[in-house]
């Protein structure tokens, strides 16, 4: 069983809106109806989880019921941080998902991730136990130092961009975070999963990434997916006028 746990629990003030960001409306639809699509119409994800902000869990079970996500089996309650919602969500399905299963953690504000990006995921948490989405670094490479200053150049093919979705084999990321508890990690580690898992010296294996897949963090970047959102329904309209 495959199981996708998207992380909604953000107030994503850096937009600028009213709301939190993965709740702003892009031609009708909050970006988080499109984020669930990603794995509603994925063939291979059986059930979705979503970990939510407690002051949006109403307004996410009307937009379930509305667009028939019929994937999404459970919601739970966001953190105050990003570790916190994943521990949530994690905890939450203990009780719902078996060791051998799979589950992949996915920001609620990041609705561009292709099919091709998900289905290579999930080939390489099936061969490894664990993947990233893993971009190349495109553009140059510096240092960002005092003053405004930059002093030192790095050859970029020797680093990779991570982005979600993460795969897991189930009982693999319940022990990466048991172990990151033991050891304190939890309280001095932040933002994400991989950085937990660089700080107990765990291997990150890279599936597929491409320039496409980024997270909304900014006003721009909502214009720039309600862009990216009119291109594909005109290339379906396009595919369907040439169907008949």
């Amino acid at each position: 069983m495959i199981t996708a746990m998207i992380l909604a629990g953000g107030t994503g003030s850096r937009v600028g809106a009213d709301r939190p960001k993965q709740f702003v409306e892009i031609l009708g639809k909050p970006v988080l109806g499109y984020t669930i699509e990603i794995y509603q119409n994925h063939p291979l994800v059986d059930a979705i989880e979503v970990v939510c902000h407690k002051d949006w869990k109403q307004y996410l079970e009307e937009m379930v019921e509305k667009y028939h996500y019929k994937k999404v089996k459970w919601i739970t309650d966001g953190g105050e941080t990003f570790q916190d919602s994943c521990i949530n969500g994690i905890n939450y399905l203990k009780n719902h998902l078996q060791d051998d299963d799979y589950l992949m953690i996915h920001y609620g504000a990041a609705p561009f991730t292709s099919e091709k990006i998900v289905s290579d995921v999930i080939r390489v948490m099936k061969e490894k136990n664990s993947a990233i989405t893993a971009t190349p670094v495109y553009q140059l490479l510096a240092s960002n130092d005092d003053n405004g200053e930059s002093k030192t150049y790095y050859d970029r093919d020797k680093f990779i961009q991570i982005a979600c979705p993460y795969g897991f084999k189930f009982s693999y990321i319940v022990d990466i975070y048991a172990r990151a508890k033991e050891q304190g990690l939890l309280e001095v580690i932040e933002p994400h999963t991989t950085s937990l898992m660089y700080a107990l010296k765990e291997t990150l294996y890279q599936a597929y990434g491409d320039q496409t897949n980024i997270k909304i963090t900014t006003k721009e970047d909502l214009d720039l997916f309600e862009g990216y959102v009119l291109m594909k329904q005109k290339r379906e309209n396009q595919q369907c006028e040439k169907k008949f």
